[in-house]
């Protein structure tokens, strides 16, 4: 852990240092450019070739995609208690998302002619969901449940299996439960080169969905432009803003929880209006630490990837989670500065407010999408929503009449620009 004061004359520089340690290197580039060429064009051979090399998963490409009566099989061996907690996340996440749903309006502009906008489903959409270790079940929910809003008609998930080509009940059980049938056992770099290249077994996506490690998100960076993507999700961060009304165990329990992801290229901030409260929140951290089952990885984060900051007012702290754009934006003050904080900080991915919100009910069951922007894209990517799902198209409409008007504009801007033929295609509609 690392304590920075606001005070301090290089506590911009120090601050600014911490948050690049979040920029990918120059190794994971170049990893990720090499395999993603070779998925280009090797297909399938290269797809199992990757997933042998880092999954330890032999898979034959007619072994990628997982059949439905293994999704049917997992959902039954699923026990009830698990089963009732996707049906209540999911109630949530249906509700909250509904409200996002685009819809279709047309009126007049002041010409008179009839203009507005329509909104349809993006065709086919691959959804990434990590696995190995930590197989995220909330991800299947937090983006196939948008998929579903939104009606896409082809929804392609990808997830990494085990050594044996297996993938956690749970994950496929919530894939059954939302009625997705086209599923692969591939995850890494490869299952993004696959979704945006396409091979013989898999056909390619038309936007990537979802989070993953750095090097995962580092290949959705190289692939835009083939595809689309949603974000740049990567390794998980949290800021929490906290002063003497917090309580130091629930702080502490909210760092761990986000450095329990464990990858080392996480980011945790405790931004705090006293050092004092930074010491009971260590001292509470390094007492919670002992009894987590990830420990060792946990410490790992603490040790790389923790910076404490004391700040003298709530508008500091609002400016740090301006330049750090969290993921996750805890708010464990007093309503007073919780409501100074709402209204100055623009660029958190989720915000939660209060001693009993902790990330956790945002990453598993409040109802918005966990998907969310890490590494300072904040600044000009938001999270997950339905709308990421749709596209937009503007229709416009003039008739002999109101041509005329729009014709005067365009003579002039054709004539301020020197494109002639696009004011005849006006004009000629204006004579006789």
């Amino acid at each position: 852990m690392r304590l920075l004061h606001t005070s301090t004359k290089t506590f911009d520089r120090d601050l600014a240092e911490f948050c690049r340690g979040a920029e990918v290197p120059r190794e994971i580039t170049e990893a990720v450019a090499s395999i993603l060429a070779d998925v280009r064009q090797r297909g399938d051979a290269a797809v199992a070739h990757y997933a042998a090399k880092f999954d330890g998963a032999r898979l034959s490409p007619r072994r990628f995609r997982v059949p439905v009566a293994e999704l049917a099989a997992a959902a039954k061996r699923l026990p009830a208690a698990d089963r009732q907690a996707i049906r209540a996340a999911h109630a949530n996440i249906v509700a909250f998302n509904r409200e996002g749903l685009a819809k279709a309006w047309q009126g007049k502009n002041p010409q008179g002619a009839t203009v507005g906008e329509k909104f349809d489903p993006i065709r086919r959409v691959g959804l990434y969901v990590p696995g190995g270790q930590v197989p995220l079940v909330s991800t299947v929910l937090m983006t196939a449940t948008l998929a579903k809003i939104a009606g896409c008609p082809e929804i392609a998930v990808f997830t990494p299996s085990d050594k044996r080509g297996r993938i956690a009940d749970g994950l496929l059980a919530a894939l059954h439960f939302l009625g997705i049938k086209e599923v692969y056992r591939i995850g890494g770099v490869q299952a993004i080169g696959a979704m945006a290249y396409g091979t013989k077994t898999i056909p390619a996506v038309d936007k990537v969905f979802g989070p993953g490690n750095a090097y995962v998100c580092e290949a959705k960076r190289q692939v835009f432009g083939t595809v689309g993507v949603d974000s740049l999700p990567g390794p998980s961060e949290v800021m929490v803003i906290a002063d003497q009304s917090a309580r130091a165990d629930f702080v502490a329990a909210d760092l761990l929880a986000q450095a329990e992801h464990g990858s080392g290229r996480e980011k945790i901030y405790l931004v705090a209006t006293a050092e004092k409260i930074v010491r009971a929140v260590m001292a509470e951290v390094e007492k919670q630490l002992t009894t987590l089952t990830r420990s060792e990885k946990t410490q790992r984060v603490l040790d790389a990837g923790f910076l404490a900051i004391v700040v003298k007012s709530a508008t500091e702290a609002a400016a740090i989670a301006n330049y750090v754009a969290p993921e996750h934006l805890e708010l464990l003050v007093r309503q007073s500065s919780v409501d100074v904080l709402i209204k100055r900080i623009t660029t958190a991915g989720a915000i939660m407010i209060g001693n009993h919100t902790p990330t956790a009910l945002g990453d598993f069951t409040a109802g918005p999408s966990h998907v969310l922007p890490t590494g300072r894209t904040g600044r000009f990517f938001s999270g997950l929503r339905v709308a990421d799902f749709m596209r937009r198209t503007s229709f416009v409409r003039y008739d002999s009449t109101t041509v005329k008007a729009g014709n005067r504009v365009v003579a002039a801007f054709a004539a301020m620009e020197q494109l002639d033929a696009h004011g005849r295609s006006v004009s000629i509609r204006t004579q006789g």
